[in-house]
């Protein structure tokens, strides 16, 4: 039984996450026709091909990294005590709300067949990278200096949050959760900055397409990183601003 493979074209840096999405459905579909037999598992040529192409696509997508990027993909097995009727038609696909990295599901629907089914093979997606990692254990509160952290390749999807890709864009920040020896850091452990406080002075940038405005406003709350803040503009405008460096915000209209 022959099994249909699609062909990953190099995609410009970085959507990785888009090629690793669809060699995993393209790959893990089986052979279409009656020979689908009941409790179908992926086969060992199969699993290599969806191994080989999964690195392939991810090193053409991440070409102008000069680390690169090591992709390895394990396709696990339908659960043994499901009976699948022979199906004429298999349609494969992410289930909404699913990551496309680390342990995921694939599903499988048949959609041409006597007896229609649904179900989802275990995906575990590693994605090797160059990032920083913690050279000792540290506790929350700590102010990053160079001399605490390293970098290894590590793999970047075994944890929620992003990795860290350079040390020094996380010297001088403080931790806001204790972290292990030998850790990958990643940006949910670091403390939001604060870009400045309720009352200051901030320059607006108000984007749209294909023109921007610079002004002043006052900030009625305090700039964190990564949280909307109201700014009262000179005019009296009242506007909902992303905060984006000291005592500056961006608005999109």
């Amino acid at each position: 039984m022959t099994h249909p493979l699609a062909t990953v074209a190099a995609l410009p840096a970085p959507r990785l996450a888009g090629v690793v999405l669809a060699v995993l459905v393209a790959a893990c579909a089986p052979a279409h026709g009656q020979d689908d037999a009941p409790g179908y598992t992926p086969d060992n040529v199969l699993l290599q091909q969806v191994e080989s192409m999964a690195r392939n696509g991810a090193s053409a997508a991440t070409a102008q990294q000069t680390q690169g990027v090591r992709v390895d993909v394990k396709v696990g097995k339908l659960d043994p005590r499901l009976k699948l009727a022979p199906c004429q038609h298999i349609e494969t696909y992410l289930p909404p709300g699913l990551p496309v990295w680390g342990a995921t599901r694939v599903g499988m629907r048949c959609t041409q067949g006597a007896k229609l089914w649904n179900v989802s093979i275990p995906i575990q997606v590693s994605v090797y990278a160059q990032a920083t990692v913690v050279k000792t254990a540290l506790a929350a509160g700590t102010v990053l200096d160079g001399g605490q952290l390293g970098q290894a390749e590590v793999d970047i999807a075994a944890a929620p949050g992003a990795a860290v890709g350079d040390p020094m864009l996380a010297v001088g920040r403080t931790l806001g959760r204790s972290v292990a020896a030998g850790a990958t850091l990643r940006q949910t452990d670091l403390k939001a900055r604060q870009y400045f406080a309720a009352g200051e002075t901030v320059r607006v940038t108000a984007l749209g397409a294909g023109w921007q405005v610079v002004t002043e406003g006052q900030a009625m709350g305090a700039g964190i990183e990564g949280q909307s803040v109201r700014v009262r503009t000179e005019s009296g405008r009242l506007l909902t601003a992303r905060p984006t460096g000291d005592r500056q915000v961006e608005v999109t209209l």
